[in-house]
């Protein structure tokens, strides 16, 4: 193991526990600022999660896969994407239901949910060619506005313009609210990044393999904002809000992000993510959907059994491709 004596070491340390601090700071600021804008609009939580909050926890992944994508690394857009997806379900989704029971008050999940499933049909269907091109983003796209539109048809429903005695909502009433979103959101994202660039580094004075690291700190670093959502959602009570961010965030890691970055670069698709990785996101995002539909709340064994097959997806990796 390398010393860590250098000021360039101490400094490295320093940003990583700085890192934590913004994430967990900025996690709360917007998880409060999205549950006020929820309380006073009366759009519900589940709803918030699935769009606003999920633009914000998912621009890492589109900052890495576009990135990417631009300088020709397309195996790390996909793969972080494809691999977000299964992180977000499996990992984060799974501890939080392991740890706490979310009952199921939305009755807009199956389409939700859905919606999450068909973008990841899609997109093995699309990819039988061995890539994903420019047509085939288009398509992806197509299936990320659908979302979007069921989102403001929701809305609609909510706030339709027959309604009365509902007074509209202006925007000076939750103007520090979206400051705090806005701060939130950016602090939770920034520190994500220098927690991932800055985990690398200790990881490589340690001796972990490079292998490891990719799995890891690649993986599960872009996944860092859903993962702080979801606990600080846990921790007050609105689990809910992390249901809809997961489920918003999955269906723009493959629709959006992928939709857009094939019309930077065509695609290819290896076997390892046709064979392997494609099927894995399916299955565990077949089994959240499931286990979502057929009781009233989703069970802490539910919960256990998706985090398992993360587990088990996690050590296959190692096992055959490792």
């Amino acid at each position: 193991m390398s010393s860590l004596k250098d000021p360039m070491d101490l400094l490295l340390i320093f940003l990583f526990l700085l890192s934590l601090a913004m994430i967990s700071k900025g996690s709360d600021w917007f998880i409060e600022a999205a549950i006020a804008i929820s309380n006073k609009s009366g759009i519900p939580k589940m709803l918030i999660g699935a769009t606003i909050v999920s633009f914000a926890t998912t621009a890492p992944e589109f900052a890495v896969s576009a990135t990417a994508a631009y300088i020709g690394h397309t195996d790390v857009t996909i793969g972080n994407a494809v691999g977000s997806v299964i992180c977000n379900t499996g990992l984060v989704l799974g501890s939080i239901i392991a740890v706490k029971a979310i009952p199921m008050k939305d009755d807009t999940f199956p389409i939700k949910s859905g919606l999450m499933l068909l973008s990841g049909i899609v997109l093995i269907i699309l990819s039988r060619d061995g890539n994903v091109n420019r047509l085939d983003g288009l398509i992806l796209l197509l299936v990320f506005f659908a979302f979007l539109f069921h989102a403001s048809k929701t809305q609609r429903v909510l706030f339709g313009d027959n309604e009365t005695g509902r007074q509209k909502l202006k925007i000076k009433d939750i103007r520090k609210d979206i400051a705090y979103f806005v701060l939130g959101s950016l602090s939770v994202v920034i520190g994500s990044r220098i927690l991932v660039d800055s985990g690398i580094k200790i990881a490589e004075w340690m001796g972990i393999p490079e292998v490891i690291i990719a799995l890891t700190a690649v993986a599960i670093g872009t996944s860092l904002p859903e993962l702080a959502t979801a606990i600080t959602s846990l921790k007050k009570g609105h689990q809910d809000l992390s249901i809809g961010n997961i489920l918003g965030a999955n269906t723009m890691d493959i629709a959006m992000i992928l939709g857009a970055s094939s019309q930077i670069r065509v695609l290819p698709v290896s076997e390892q993510l046709a064979g392997y990785d494609f099927p894995f996101m399916f299955l565990i995002s077949l089994a959240l959907i499931v286990f979502g539909i057929t009781g009233k709340k989703l069970e802490r064994w539910e919960g256990g059994v998706i985090l398992g097959a993360y587990l088990v997806y996690v050590a296959g990796l190692f096992i055959l491709y490792g």
